[in-house]
């Protein structure tokens, strides 16, 4: 029987069976008998994943990321019939391809499922990390764009593979590693800088503030004292007081004046600093630029002077490798004239040593038929001999089971009767009488403190008495013994001969 199946706008039909040799993709189609029919969608869906990734200088980072992936679709143009477009339209060769892939790799699985998650999870790590385990995290974080565009690109690569084609890719900022605050870091040091820069304009602009006021109002106070002395002066001059106010008049003045110098004075000297500074710092700048001239010199003068030597060397090796090579070839003559001597000599020698090594052979041929006959006498009788301690074996084991089953099947009993009938007690007895014999052992015996031990109603003084009364013979048999004398503080033991 045969059917006529649909598929909807996002889907396609995927056959197989009798009549087709691999998969045949339609929208439509008539499905017969020994055919299989199954729909797959092909609308993209969205992975959200966070990539842990870390840079060439072995920092850890969480890149987000989110990629719309679906199978490749590539509709053909359609092309034009009578300046009206054909409403039929096929896909492209590379696209019917992908889809294919698609059909027979992905589409047996639901696009939700943690297979086909994991599978575009697992490609899209893979890239990610071989990509920033390349760069630096400087060059990561300055070139997004870039580094998006590279794993797009790496991605889609191995993505190819499986009929699948990223739609959208958005990587979203890079997060810190707990416990890698890289970025967080960065943000703070930026902060920083700012705050910093901000407090050094707000002290510069304070400070020309400051300095402006004051030399405002020295300003002020220089004119207003210049106007009241010349107001004294002019009164004193107009008034005619007298010489002593004119004479302070005049100190006042001077006083002024010398106040006056001092500000200059020390103007110049502040102007005499700075400029002081600024010479020496262009003076050590020009030295540091003599200097690396020097440096950038010599380095030039060492790079000739190796260039020199290498090509001293290279002439050199010339000159020792055309003399090796004649030498070389000189040898080669007269070892291939040696050579050829001592080939003759050795097929010379090679011919008596064939013939002496045949003479040898058929000595040693006899010799070996000698000695086989000589073994293989040696062998019979070891053999006799091994029969005979066999049956004497076997004799003793029926000899011993009749024995036991005598003796009620007593091993203990066997074991005496044995060890009697083999001389083992007799043995024994020996052994111990020779271990003991010549041995003189010195015996002695103590009796009691007078009897003060078996009293009852003895005190402890007698018996510290009876203890101290059986140390002289303890002592005594201790140095007999061993040879040992007592400690000083203990006593002393008699010299022979003495009571």
């Amino acid at each position: 029987m045969a059917r006529f199946v649909v598929a909807g706008p996002s889907e396609y039909l995927a056959i197989t069976g009798w009549g087709i040799d691999d998969v045949k993709l339609a929208k439509k189609a008539w499905v017969f008998a020994g055919q299989k029919c199954s729909r797959f969608d092909i609308s993209p869906v969205n992975y959200e994943f966070n990539v842990e990734a870390m840079s060439s200088e072995k920092l850890a980072f969480n890149l987000p990321a989110v990629f719309t992936i679906g199978p490749k679709i590539t509709p053909a143009p359609a092309p034009e019939v009578d300046g009206a477009s054909n409403q039929r339209r096929v896909l492209m060769p590379e696209s019917e391809e992908a889809l294919l892939l698609y059909a027979k790799l992905i589409a047996p699985h639901d696009h939700a499922s943690n297979h086909v998650k994991q599978l575009v999870k697992g490609v899209i790590e893979g890239e990610t990390r071989v990509l920033a385990a390349s760069m630096t995290m400087e060059e990561i974080f300055q070139g997004t764009k870039k580094f998006k565009q590279e794993v797009f690109d790496q991605v889609q690569l191995d993505l190819n593979k499986f009929g699948l084609y990223i739609y959208n890719a958005n990587v979203k900022q890079l997060v810190d590693e707990p416990g890698h605050e890289y970025f967080s870091y960065l943000g703070k040091k930026t902060q920083q800088e700012a705050a910093n820069k901000a407090k050094v304009d707000v002290a510069e602009e304070r400070m020309k503030g400051e300095v402006g006021a004051k030399e405002r109002e020295g300003l002020t106070r220089q004119n207003a004292a210049k106007v009241d002395a010349e107001t004294k002066v002019v009164s004193v001059r107009q008034q005619g007081i007298g010489l002593r106010e004119e004479a302070k008049v005049k100190a006042e003045v001077q006083v002024y004046e010398n106040e006056r110098e001092a500000e200059i004075a020390a103007a110049q000297a502040g102007l005499a600093m700075k400029k002081a500074g600024w010479e020496k710092q262009s003076k050590v700048a020009q030295v540091e630029a003599v200097k690396a001239v020097a440096i950038r010199e010599a380095e030039l003068q060492m790079e000739v002077e190796r260039k020199n030597a290498l090509r001293l060397t290279e002439k050199l090796k010339a000159e020792q490798l055309s003399k090796a090579t004649v030498q070389y070839e000189t040898q080669v003559q007269e070892s291939n004239a040696a050579l050829y001597n001592r080939q003759k000599a050795a097929d010379a020698t090679l011919y008596e040593q064939v013939k002496s090594a045949e003479a040898r052979k058929a000595q040693a041929d006899a010799m070996f038929f000698e000695q086989k006959l000589a073994e293989d006498a040696r062998l019979y009788a070891k053999q006799k001999e091994a029969e005979a301690l066999a049956m004497v074996g076997k004799a003793k084991v029926e000899y011993v089971t009749s024995m036991l089953q005598a003796l009620g099947g007593d091993y203990g009993a066997l074991r005496d009767y044995l060890m009697i009938d083999g001389g083992m007690y007799q043995e024994m007895a020996r052994v111990n009488a020779s271990a003991v014999s010549g041995m003189q052992p010195k015996i002695s015996i103590w009796s009691g403190a007078d009897g003060a031990a078996g009293e009852a109603g003895a005190g402890a003084m007698q018996q510290v008495a009876g203890v101290y009364k059986m140390l002289p013979p303890l002592l005594s048999t201790v140095h007999e013994q061993t040879g040992m004398q007592p400690p000083a503080w203990m006593g002393s033991l008699p010299k022979d001969g003495a009571n």
